[in-house]
């Protein structure tokens, strides 16, 4: 159901901090002083516009605390530099963290927000040098940025892509080198659809295959694989005003979550 206020969003996300990360979470902010789960993630895991996300609908089965350290649009970028919250999640007797995609990360070509990972902030030399045509103070997101260049050139975005998907291994690497207990990696697969806008740049999450996904495997104890594909802008059980419909559309709904809750339940 959808609540029209347009002056506020009706669901209160009880956002909080742990540690002495500066990254909001979603609350209410869990006990860690005994076992607990940790959980990172973008808006998928932050459960944005769901009453009752994935994580605490696992909580509620296993009996445990779950700590959902994920954040609205963060990347891999915005864990693997926050080492109090990388000590956080070394301390939790099991991780679960999501697949996000490539895109959102700073790399040789250009710098992404600390925490808003989606937030372009610029381009480098070199990719400007690759890309002389293009005015990049136009942009402010990463993907509408990415997309454009794809647009001017598939050739030369050829490169940007290769970049990306090494730079998404080495940081996952280090991220999953630094926690001590289980491992699991949640991949919500969005398989690329048979009609693309004339400039895609690929299925989500963004620039990752299973070739890719695979290399992590003998970090990790279990790959969880959810397909998601027909679940964003089912807003049926979901929560927002007239103001936030617009981006309800593009997230994943309480079936979906539920979905996903019981594909980590068959391995927690």
């Amino acid at each position: 159901m959808a609540y029209e206020r347009p002056d506020a969003s009706p669901l209160s996300y009880n956002q909080c901090r742990y540690g002495q990360s500066k990254l909001l979470f979603r609350g209410p902010r869990r006990s860690l002083k005994k076992e607990y789960i940790s959980f990172i993630g973008g808006s998928e895991t932050y459960g944005k516009f769901v009453e009752k996300p994935f994580v605490e609908i696992v909580e509620d089965a296993v009996g445990m605390p779950c700590a959902n350290f994920s954040a609205v649009n963060a990347g891999v970028d915005a864990f693997v530099h926050d080492p109090s919250l990388m000590g956080l999640c070394m301390k939790a007797g099991t991780t679960v963290i999501q697949v996000m995609g490539a895109q959102n990360m700073s790399n040789r070509y250009y710098v992404v927000h600390a925490r808003r990972n989606d937030r372009f902030l610029k381009a480098s030399a070199l990719l400007k040098s690759i890309y002389r045509e293009v005015d990049f103070s136009e942009f402010s997101f990463t993907r509408h940025m990415l997309t454009t260049l794809k647009a001017v050139s598939p050739q030369r975005f050829a490169a940007i892509e290769i970049e990306l998907r090494s730079a998404w291994v080495s940081r996952m690497e280090l991220i999953l080198r630094q926690i001590n207990g289980r491992c699991i990696l949640l991949w919500l697969r969005e398989p690329q659809p048979e009609v693309c806008v004339p400039v895609c740049l690929g299925q989500e999450p963004l620039f990752l295959d299973a070739t890719l996904v695979g290399r992590l495997a003998g970090l990790v104890d279990h790959i969880v694989e959810v397909d998601i594909a027909d679940e964003r802008g089912k807003l049926d059980g979901m929560i927002y005003n007239s103001m936030e419909a617009a981006a309800a559309r593009e997230m994943i709904g309480p079936s979906a979550h539920r979905k996903i809750a019981d594909k980590l339940l068959s391995v927690l």
